[in-house]
């Protein structure tokens, strides 16, 4: 089942084959299995380029990572103008919880992209934060920041 989304309304394309339900990737340009994670990752796209000006080409989805050894993957990862990461971004279906497991897993991801810019998201509830390198903690915030 698909389910609404605390985002803006996205156009995506739709399929069915074999009984199984694809939506096309707005970055990979190739149908994916539409679990609830993917649909959450693909309405996120679509908020980083149509609400937040994002073009593109600076988005990358299912970033390989490696982390003590093992291959990993960033659902999305953001990249300014000279291709440095800026950004992590972790979805997560809507019917899990952002909790402390969840802040840990981007925490590992970044020790590898060291961004100051952390969003997770399971479609409904948003966080937003970053890293104070001075001060060694996160600082989280209710709205998308002026980044």
């Amino acid at each position: 089942m698909i389910t609404p989304l605390n985002l803006p309304k996205a156009q995506l394309k739709l399929s069915r084959k074999n009984g199984e339900v694809y939506v096309r990737c707005l970055i990979r340009q190739k149908d994916l299995v539409c679990t609830p994670e993917e649909w959450v990752r693909q309405h996120i796209i679509n908020f980083l380029i149509t609400e937040k000006g994002v073009s593109k080409g600076r988005i990358a989805s299912e970033y390989p990572l490696e982390y003590n050894g093992r291959s990993k993957r960033a659902d999305l990862v953001l990249f300014d103008e000279f291709g440095k990461p800026t950004m992590i971004v972790e979805c997560k279906a809507p019917e899990i919880s952002i909790t402390e497991k969840v802040v840990h897993q981007i925490a590992q991801y970044n020790s590898q992209l060291n961004v100051d810019r952390l969003f997770l998201t399971n479609g409904l509830t948003h966080i937003y934060c970053e890293i104070d390198r001075e001060k060694g903690q996160l600082v989280y915030h209710e709205e998308w920041p002026g980044w």
